[in-house]
C-alpha cells in the first residue's frame, strides 16, 4: 500500500511538472508570436549562434540549430540526469508546435509597432515562461542547458550565464546585423534575464535571525516547540563588558518573522535582533515537510 502511494505521489509530481513546463512554453510561444516576430528582432539564444555560424562559415540554420540541441540534449542527460533529458525532450518538440498554434492565433494582430515596447514585453514573458521551465526541472533546450549545467558544477547564478552567452551572441552579429535592432534585443536580454533571476528566486529566499539576549535558551527552547524551527546557540562575548554568551540563530519564512518578534520580544523586551535576507535554505520547514503544520 505504502509502495502504491509513493508510486501515485510520483506520478502526480511528474503530471504537475508537465503541466508547468507546457504552460511555460505557451507564454514563451505568445511572446515570440505577439512580439519579436511582427517586428522582426534580431535573436539571441541557438538561433542567434546559427545566423553567426552561417555567416561565418556558410553552415546551414537550419542543420546547425539541429546538430546543436542534439548536442545539448547529450550533456543534459549526462551532467543534469535522465528525467531532465526526459522533460527537455517534450520542450524540444513542444514548443515548435505551440509556436506554429500562437502563430496561427495571433494572425496578423499587431499590438504595437513601437520596438522598445516590445522589447520589454518580450522580455516579460520570455523570461516569466524560462523560469518557470528551469524551476520545473527543464529547459527549452539548446541554450539553456549550458548555463544549467554551470549552476551545478560552479555555481554561476543561471541568469548570469544565461546573460553573458546571449549577450557575446548578439555583439557577434553587429558585425553584419541591423545595430538598432541589435540593441533592441540587448535590451530584452536584460530584462528577460532579470525577470528569470525573480522567478527562480520567488519563495526561496528565507529570513536569518540572530537573537542575543541573556535568556537565551528559553528563546532557543521557545522557537523549537512554537514554531518548529531549528535553532543553533553560538558562542559570543560581549565587545564592551567582555562577559561570554551564547546568541540564538534561527532561519525562518517572511511571514513568521512577526511571530517570531512578537514571541522573542514576550521573553526578553531588551533582547537584541539581527536579520537578514539569505539567498536559499534547505532542509525541514523549507525543502521537507515541517514537524508540525
Amino acid at each position: 500500500m505504502e509502495k502504491t502511494t509513493d508510486r501515485e505521489k510520483k506520478m502526480r509530481k511528474l503530471i504537475t511538472q508537465i503541466l508547468i513546463i507546457v504552460g511555460g512554453l505557451t507564454v514563451y510561444a505568445f511572446g515570440v508570436a505577439l512580439f519579436i516576430l511582427p517586428m522582426d528582432m534580431i535573436a539571441a539564444g541557438t538561433t542567434g549562434m546559427a545566423l553567426v555560424a552561417q555567416r561565418l562559415w556558410g553552415i546551414p540554420i537550419s542543420g546547425f540549430v539541429a546538430v546543436f540541441n542534439v548536442l545539448m540534449f547529450a550533456l543534459g542527460w549526462l551532467e543534469l540526469g535522465k528525467q531532465f533529458a526526459l522533460t527537455t525532450l517534450i520542450a524540444t518538440f513542444y514548443y515548435p508546435f505551440m509556436l506554429d498554434r500562437a502563430m496561427a492565433i495571433v494572425g496578423d494582430l499587431v499590438i504595437t509597432q513601437d520596438p522598445m515596447l516590445s522589447a520589454v514585453f518580450a522580455g516579460l514573458m520570455i523570461g516569466f515562461a524560462l523560469g518557470i521551465v528551469i524551476r520545473a526541472g527543464a529547459s527549452t533546450g539548446g541554450m539553456d542547458i549550458p548555463p544549467l549545467v554551470l549552476k551545478k558544477r560552479m555555481g554561476i547564478p543561471v541568469s548570469v550565464s544565461m546573460y553573458v552567452f546571449d549577450f557575446a551572441i548578439l555583439v557577434a552579429q553587429m558585425a553584419f546585423g541591423d545595430r538598432e535592432r541589435i540593441l533592441y534585443a540587448l535590451i530584452m536580454v536584460m530584462i528577460y534575464t532579470m525577470v528569470l533571476d525573480k522567478v527562480l528566486m520567488m519563495g526561496v529566499k528565507q529570513t536569518q535571525v540572530k537573537i542575543v539576549s541573556e535568556h537565551y535558551e528559553e528563546i532557543s527552547w521557545t522557537i523549537q516547540e512554537k514554531m518548529d524551527r531549528g535553532t543553533t546557540l553560538i558562542y559570543i562575548e560581549g565587545g564592551h563588558t567582555g562577559k561570554p554568551s551564547k546568541a540564538v540563530l534561527s532561519v525562518v519564512s517572511g511571514r513568521e518573522l512577526s511571530k517570531l518578534n512578537d514571541l522573542v520580544m514576550g521573553i526578553d523586551s531588551q533582547a537584541f535582533m539581527i536579520v537578514n535576507q539569505v539567498g536559499e535554505v534547505r532542509g525541514r520547514g523549507f525543502t521537507l515537510s515541517k514537524k508540525y503544520q
